[in-house]
């Protein structure tokens, strides 16, 4: 799954490919924009790295399905 997180004042946004659920990361989302500005929202990737985000830079964060490399040409 590929998680997208907005960053307030930057004109990049982090991108994660996770192995955890739509769920899993809609909660910890959700819970970290709940305890305010000093919260952390954390994500580990599919390699097993981990990011963490304070939630007060947080501009939005979209959640959805990987989209796979496309790869070679298309007949025209």
């Amino acid at each position: 799954m590929e998680v997208k997180i907005g960053i307030a004042d930057s004109n990049r946004e982090l991108v994660v490919n996770s192995t955890q659920s739509v769920e899993e990361v809609e909660e910890q989302a959700r819970a970290a924009f709940d305890k305010g500005d000093s919260a952390t929202f954390a994500l580990i990737d599919d390699k097993g790295r981990k990011y963490l985000v304070q939630s007060s830079k947080i501009a939005y964060v979209e959640i959805g399905p990987a989209d796979p490399r496309k790869v070679g040409f298309a007949a025209l």
